[in-house]
This record gives C-alpha cells, sequence and structure tokens, in this order.
C-alpha cells in the first residue's frame, strides 16, 4: 500500500490566508524554520495508478499538479479511482467542486454526509449539472467493509467517531453516528494496514484496539495544547469544542500514542497555530522523541510490499554510492 499525503494542514492551511499569528507570520517572513502546507487529503494506491482519494480539499488541483501519479491519462483522465470522504466539513469536501469535469464519479460517504452535501452545503445538488453528478456510494458504519470497483484489493471499514456535524448541517446540534469518521484500510495481498483519522476527539478502547491493529496511523494533529486558540489570540474555543484531541497534557495524543509500540505514528490536520509546524521547536523535540512524525505536503508512506521495494532501491543506491 502506497500513502501519498496530498496536504497536511488543518482548515485554511498554512499560512491561512487572514492570520498573522506568530507561525503564518513567521513561514511568510521566512523567519521561523517551517514549510508551506495545504488543506488536509490523502490519496491511497495499491498499484500507483488507480488512487482513491480521502477528503477533497480546496486546495486539491494545486495537490494533484504537485502529484504526476494521480494526473491526466490520454487526452483526457486521471488517476483519481474513487473519493472516499470522512466527514461534510468545507476543508474535505469543496474540492469535489474542482472535479466536476471529471462527472460522473464515484464518492463514497455515510448517510449524514450524504444529507449534508444535500442540503445545508448541497454540493451534490451542485454537481448534477454535470454529466448527472456524482455516482453515490453509500457508506456502512455497522462494522461492515467494503471495497472499491476496480481497486478490490484494498478492502476498508468506517469508523464512527464522536464529533460535531457542521455549522450549515441541518443537524448541527444533533450529532449521530457517521456525521464523522475515521478509516481502517488494508492491503487484501501483503496484509498491510493503515488507520485513518484527521479529526479525532478522544482514543477510546475501541479506537485503540483498531489503531494496535494496524502498521501506520495518520491521525488528527490539530492542536497542540487544549486552549491554543485563546493562547495565540485567534480564537475563543477549546480544541475539545471543535472535536479534536489536543497532544499535550493528560489525556492527550501523545499519551494515546505511547500505548502502540511498533506502529509508524503520523500526524495529520495539523492547524497554523499548532508549534509543531516549527521544525526546531520544543514540541516538536517532544514528538521526535516519542517516535511521532508530523506530515508534510507531498510525503509518501509505504506499507507492506511497497515498503520492502523502497527499503531495497535506498540499499542498491547506497551499495552504488559507495563502489
Amino acid at each position: 500500500m502506497r500513502v501519498r499525503v496530498l496536504g497536511s494542514a488543518a482548515g485554511g492551511g498554512f499560512p491561512q490566508w487572514n492570520c498573522n499569528c506568530t507561525n503564518c507570520y513567521g513561514v511568510r517572513s521566512g523567519k521561523i524554520n517551517a514549510r508551506a502546507r495545504t488543506q488536509s487529503s490523502i490519496a491511497v494506491s495499491v498499484d500507483d495508478e488507480r488512487w482513491i482519494l480521502f477528503n477533497a480539499s480546496p486546495d486539491i488541483r494545486a495537490q494533484l499538479e504537485s502529484f504526476p501519479a494521480i494526473q491526466p491519462r490520454g487526452l483526457r483522465g486521471t488517476g483519481i479511482h474513487a473519493v472516499v470522504l470522512v466527514d461534510s466539513q468545507i476543508d474535505h469536501s469543496t474540492g469535489l467542486l474542482m472535479l466536476r469535469e471529471g462527472c460522473p464519479f464515484p464518492v463514497y460517504t455515510t448517510e449524514m454526509v450524504y444529507q449534508d452535501l444535500s442540503t445545508g452545503f448541497p454540493i451534490f445538488e451542485i454537481l448534477k449539472s454535470w454529466d448527472g453528478g456524482i455516482d453515490h456510494r453509500l457508506l456502512a458504519i455497522d462494522g461492515q467493509s467494503f471495497q472499491v470497483d476496480g481497486a478490490e484489493r484494498l478492502r476498508m471499514t468506517a469508523i464512527a467517531l464522536s464529533g460535531k456535524a457542521p455549522p450549515y448541517s441541518p443537524h448541527r446540534h444533533d450529532p449521530h453516528p457517521g456525521d464523522n469518521i475515521g478509516i481502517f484500510i488494508e492491503d487484501t495481498v501483503d496484509g498491510s494496514k493503515l488507520f485513518y483519522a484527521p479529526g479525532l476527539a478522544d482514543v477510546d478502547a475501541r479506537l485503540l484496539k483498531i489503531m494496535d491493529e494496524s502498521d501506520c496511523v495518520l491521525v488528527d494533529g490539530t492542536f497542540w495544547q487544549e486552549d491554543e486558540m485563546i493562547v495565540a489570540g485567534v480564537g475563543s474555543k477549546l480544541a475539545g469544542e471543535m472535536g479534536h484531541l489536543p497532544q499535550s497534557g493528560a489525556g492527550g495524543m501523545i499519551e494515546k500514542l505511547r500505548l502502540l509500540d511498533r506502529q509508524r505514528k503520523v500526524l495529520i490536520h495539523i492547524n497554523n497555530t499548532n508549534p509543531i509546524l516549527v521544525e526546531d521547536s520544543p514540541q516538536r523535540a517532544v514528538l521526535d522523541k516519542e517516535g511521532i512524525e508530523v506530515s508534510y505536503d507531498g510525503m509518501q508512506i509505504d506499507l507492506g510490499r511497497h515498503a520492502e521495494e523502497g527499503d531495497g532501491a535506498r540499499l542498491a543506491r547506497e551499495a552504488m554510492a559507495h563502489a
């Protein structure tokens, strides 16, 4: 299984267009050791030809232009085989509008996300004007796995997570299972497993078991601390109120990930205020010591057979360098 991080930032990207917090100002001016990031999305493939896109951010066009493997095949085409949405947030779904020329294409969502994107934020209705719009496929949240036609080697399971629906959702103040999900992905040939959850309000025993079964966990890295937005002077909400488990503090993401001992641990969906964006920050040093990585745009994660091939190529290069 090969994973490409198309975008690694939270909503608004980094730097955020209207923000001059310490991080955003620092990266614009070159005064901090950090790299710019687009809004979070990943692509997964087992053959480097058919890619499943997980979330479609507003930055999708730039992300696709930076990734040759997913660019047009023939006169017109794409390496995108299907799209899976983990929620109906603007920063995870607006990119569907940028993909309108490719309609109809399969989009997998839960019933709750389908309702949101057909009513409160009616992207699916808008796209009907392009060759009938998207080909919607319903995701079950009862533990039943699913496979994408033509990419059956990947077996996926939607995991219902706690959290809020977006502000425009008809049931914003009436949470339902399926408003937010994580995805457990298994390569049925080499057995490699990935757990992807860019938004996590908590990691309970059920989730910890799923993460422990994975070779790599690519999870919520939004905030370093619970009151980060307040401390940065750019907001009044706590991380928990926004549906995100901060890295630091009692019961935080660092403590949860410490319970995993063999998995590759990678943070994604990183807010522009988070000090871990600064590569030589004390907070980043804490993550390094814990063996926790911070994703970046263009990062490639190879699991199973792909990882072995990657190691082989690296060893061959090293041998040639010492010949």
